[in-house]
């Protein structure tokens, strides 16, 4: 262990203003402790990262920071989402930090894996993954809408770490790797096993959000997993070509059914086979349109190399 160590810890909030101070306070004590115990240095301090929000995040981040030394904030110009709020804290981090922790601000990541995280980082480990031991406290609907995204991830080729979300621990030089990926299209989850640098992972058990809603409804997680398809694999596109050439061979078995009938004058009126024929065809030509323009529209964002998030103000560790 080193107390020359210099950890931040980056927090991206979006209307957070009901959970923030606690927030702080929790995150202030572990710090304390870390620092005390001579396992980061004095230095070290908590990062908010106000992601455009629209209730009164910031002036709460403002305030902390006047009160609590250990309190920083980055406040950006408008709400670029929690994947590029986090770039935003890492980039701004790592000139003056060795290492780096991200977490979500609502505390149901649990803060006690963060010494355990730096016990691993201190074992020579670039990349410390917080995992959930379990996911007991979710309904049946996340749970297994979980293990099929990942189960899907992994089918389609893309390294994920399985209940692992963006509670992680990384190296000055793992954050230095990461800020060459360009894209802006982030799926972290998907990128950070990318950088191959030694890693570990951490087990901890998930709480209940302190206070506050969800910021990540059915709809959000649905365009995230979305993103991390198109992002990551290209094999969408194949299914699509696979799927056409069964349809051509079905085509093909099926007009010469039609031609046996005919020369065997067995020709029926099918109204019903017909309508349900172009109902299927061309809901599977609509859906891989759909399909074919996701990727043109990750490719229309990223040609256009727009910056990722504009920084209004920063607020460091005095």
């Amino acid at each position: 262990m080193n107390r020359n160590t210099i950890l931040s810890i980056v927090v991206p909030c979006y209307n957070e203003q009901e959970v923030i101070e606690e927030t702080a306070k929790q995150l202030s004590n572990v710090l304390n402790e870390l620092i005390l115990s001579e396992m980061v240095s004095s230095e070290s301090f908590v990062i908010f990262v106000n992601d455009g929000s629209k209730d009164k995040t910031w002036e709460k981040i403002a305030e902390l920071h006047h009160k609590n030394p250990l309190i920083a904030g980055i406040n950006l110009a408008n709400n670029v989402g929690h994947q590029n709020a986090l770039m935003a804290g890492l980039y701004t981090a790592k000139s003056t930090c060795d290492a780096m922790i991200t977490i979500d601000a609502d505390l149901q990541d649990d803060i006690s894996a963060i010494k355990k995280m730096l016990v691993e980082f201190y074992n020579d480990n670039d990349v410390v993954y917080g995992v959930r031991s379990n996911r007991k406290k979710d309904t049946l609907f996340k749970k297994y809408s979980a293990l099929l995204f990942y189960k899907f991830m992994m089918f389609l080729g893309t390294e994920t770490v399985y209940n692992h979300a963006d509670y992680r621990l990384l190296s000055k030089r793992a954050v230095e790797q990461l800020l060459l990926f360009r894209e802006k299209n982030l799926f972290l989850r998907g990128i950070v096993p990318l950088i191959g640098f030694r890693s570990a992972k951490v087990l901890y058990e998930r709480n209940e959000r302190f206070a506050g809603e969800t910021k990540y409804p059915f709809s959000k997680m649905l365009n995230f997993a979305i993103d991390g398809v198109t992002s990551f694999s290209v094999k969408p596109l194949r299914i699509i070509f696979v799927v056409g050439f069964l349809f051509l061979f079905l085509t093909i078995a099926m007009g010469a059914y039609i031609l046996y009938q005919y020369f065997n004058h067995n020709v029926v009126s099918g109204w019903s086979s017909l309508i349900l024929s172009l109902w299927l065809i061309g809901s599977i030509v609509i859906i891989s349109l759909g399909i074919i323009g996701e990727y043109i529209g990750k490719i229309y964002t990223e040609v256009k190399d727009r910056p990722r998030y504009n920084i209004e103000s920063v607020l460091m560790k005095k």
